[in-house]
């Protein structure tokens, strides 16, 4: 995560949360050798729990830690009402991380927390307090200043311009339904998109302000010099899969027919070139080029189209076995 430069210390104003939900969340951590901020970590969670009679769930998932991340988590832990403590054997990712720790989850309410403690634990009231509005899903928004402002500023921007997000900050803390997750697969590197796939299935999406602090100790672990380019060929990846996964002979099928059409335009002026006694071979290499790509290209979007019906099919049988399961579940 970025990390924070002088910014000041302010308490959050007074919230209020209605009583069913004061149980019903889950808190995951996904953590990768952040053993020096676990103590504080869980002794402020506690402290937010007590003083706003607070009772959810705390998920740590340990992402593949080589320090002895674990074993503190398992101590600290303890400290807790509610506590669970998930598992990866390597380094597998934050989206992964946080699949993990829904999958354990007991409650309707699933809150991404970072283990780093740039956040503030004294932002969770105020995240559950806000999706009490209506939202599904609410995103916080991170104040202050940190490092590569620029690059997550032209991130984000790009994400909103691209896919008409109304929340200008895709990758901070986020309170969100559990079973939002049951409707999107999330690929590696792709919590970066949650809000992005969550939106385009009509979840309602709302923002807070979040205060960023200094990371206390250690580096940051998620990221890299290379996550940049990662992430905007992820983009262009979901971008493409909102935009044409759904019907994708709109993008081969009349590529392809385009270029047929060049292919009989240029075949024509070939034709008339000839009969006049101008004959130019490079055309008729342009129209076998132009018409081995249309067809190939039309080929292409015929096949995409099954692919879309097989997995627009898959997804309503997913749908109906959810339903099933609620059914028997609500009996």
């Amino acid at each position: 995560m970025s990390e924070a430069v002088g910014v000041p210390d302010q308490q959050p104003p007074q919230v209020h949360i209605g009583p069913a939900l004061r149980s019903n969340f889950s808190v995951v951590i996904p953590a990768l050798n952040e053993s020096q901020n676990i103590p504080e970590l869980f002794s402020e969670i506690e402290a937010t729990f007590r003083e706003h009679e607070l009772d959810g769930e705390v998920i740590f998932v340990d992402d593949g830690s080589t320090d002895d991340s674990l074993e503190i988590a398992r101590r600290e832990g303890t400290r807790l009402k509610q506590f669970k403590l998930e598992r990866h054997r390597r380094n597998l990712g934050k989206t992964e991380a946080l699949i993990t720790g829904s999958r354990a989850a007991e409650t309707d309410w699933i809150l991404l927390f970072d283990a780093d403690l740039q956040h503030s634990p004294s932002e969770i009231p105020r995240l559950l307090a806000e999706v009490e509005k209506g939202y599904d899903i609410v995103c916080g928004h991170k104040v202050g200043k940190y490092r590569k402002r620029l690059v997550s500023g032209l991130y984000n921007w790009l994400s909103r311009k691209a896919f008409r997000v109304p929340a200008r900050d895709l990758n901070s803390i986020k309170i969100f339904r559990k079973t939002v997750l049951d409707e999107i697969h999330l690929r590696h590197d792709w919590h970066r998109f949650f809000v992005v796939l969550a939106h385009a299935r009509g979840y309602r999406v709302g923002e807070i302000d979040v205060r960023l602090y200094p990371r206390r100790r250690g580096t940051p672990k998620y990221g890299g010099s290379g996550r940049v380019f990662v992430g905007l060929l992820d983009l262009l990846a979901v971008w493409f899969l909102l935009l044409f996964s759904r019907k994708p002979m709109l993008l081969f099928g009349f590529t392809g027919l385009v270029l047929l059409g060049m292919a009989l335009l240029v075949g024509l002026a070939a034709i008339v070139m000839r009969v006049m006694g101008h004959g130019f071979r490079p055309l008729l290499t342009l129209v076998v080029l132009l018409g081995i790509m249309g067809v190939s290209l039309f080929g292409f979007g015929l096949v995409a189209e099954l692919v879309a019906t097989m997995r627009s099919e898959l997804d309503d049988l997913r749908q109906s076995v959810r339903q099933l399961h609620d059914r028997q579940d609500e009996d």
